[in-house]
């Protein structure tokens, strides 16, 4: 039997078929160009006709963009990550622009995959969960691709980024649990040195340290299910057991709950509370009903493309540090202080003075 073959069908084909100029052709296919309605209807009935598809790959090479923007994201056990993602790929969608995905390792550097990056010739990078060593952040500046960096910063400054507002997010949840009455503090953090962890850890540790109270047990579980629950172990074996717990993430927290009501018998919120950071996934679960800083991921992500979008277009790289604000959403995880928990917006939140 005769194998079939098929030939590409050519945008200039279209054009004859149509009755108008190549030009034309590639204006239909081109978001926001200029074309009549009338010339667009011919292009795409002999389009359909034809079964023409525009070669995407092809018009990059003329117009020097790819439309593709290259994500770097690890911790995919996190929920926040994946609603991170579900969120950049529709808000790129709507602007004609694609999303190319990368897997980060836990380390979380990238440099081990930047040149499989730039094989793409992307237009830009979003960096989640990861960072990007000096060297790299230079290449970048000078390859003329902006680069942003999504829930992570780098000290050098040269490079982008999207945050919410972590050291001021741990400091209202210090303030949280100083205000219901708690005595015996501790911190499970993720990867020591990475920059969400590192502010995180300061906020909590600065708002208590002014408050007479530095004796705060702090340990790792570094965004891994099997190290956090260590880490919950060697809280809750030591006496006196803390009774009030600030955990970097909700994917840690619910960690930390399970081993407090599982394996050691331990009430929440009248033997210990534990307040997580993200509001997302198990948080809203009523078995965890978990009271979290909340991360905007909309507003994050709406930040993240219009500050790439900006970069892209006017092809000036000038690093920009972007902090979009939270709130501390109140559930049943934690004991609640007698003032500053109202309701706003259909949600239950912490304020403290300078919030209102």
């Amino acid at each position: 039997m005769k194998r079939k073959t098929f030939t590409a069908v050519t945008s200039q084909q279209v054009a004859q078929l149509a009755g108008v100029s190549q030009s034309a052709v590639s204006r239909t296919f081109t978001p926001g160009a200029s074309i009549s309605p009338a010339t667009r209807e011919k292009v795409l009935k002999a389009a359909r006709e034809l079964g023409y598809r525009p070669n995407a790959i092809a018009r990059s090479l003329n117009t020097a963009r790819s439309r593709i923007i290259g994500v770097v994201i690890s911790y995919f056990d996190n929920p926040f990550y994946p609603h991170v993602l579900e969120a950049l790929a529709q808000k790129l969608d709507t602007l004609n622009y694609h999303l190319l995905l990368f897997v980060g390792d836990r380390e979380g550097n990238v440099d081990r995959i930047f040149d499989q990056i730039m094989q793409y010739r992307v237009d830009g990078i979003v960096l989640a969960s990861v960072t990007l060593s000096l060297d790299l952040s230079e290449e970048c500046l000078a390859a003329g691709i902006p680069v942003v960096l999504f829930n992570r910063s780098e000290a050098s400054g040269m490079a982008s980024s999207v945050n919410s507002n972590n050291e001021a997010a741990a400091r209202q949840i210090a303030e949280f649990l100083l205000a219901a009455g708690h005595q015996r503090f501790a911190y499970v953090g993720g990867v020591a040195d990475s920059s969400v962890n590192i502010t995180r850890q300061r906020g909590y540790l600065t708002a208590l340290h002014e408050q007479g109270i530095d004796d705060v047990r702090v340990v790792n579980g570094n965004y891994d299910a099997q190290q956090t629950t260590r880490a919950a172990y060697a809280l809750f074996s030591a006496a006196p057991a803390p009774d009030a717990i600030f955990v970097a993430n909700d994917h840690m927290a619910v960690i930390v709950m399970d081993v407090a009501r599982y394996e050691f018998g331990l009430r929440i919120p009248e033997d210990v509370s534990v307040i997580g950071y993200d509001d997302i996934g198990p948080s809203g679960w009523s078995s965890y009903a978990l009271t979290s800083a909340s991360q905007p991921v909309e507003a994050m992500v709406t930040e993240t493309v219009a500050l790439l979008m900006k970069q892209i277009e006017s092809g000036n790289i000038e690093p920009e540090q972007i902090t979009v604000p939270g709130t501390l959403v109140v559930r049943h995880s934690a004991r609640r202080p007698h003032a500053g928990v109202v309701e706003e917006n259909g949600k239950v939140v912490f304020q403290t003075q300078e919030d209102k």
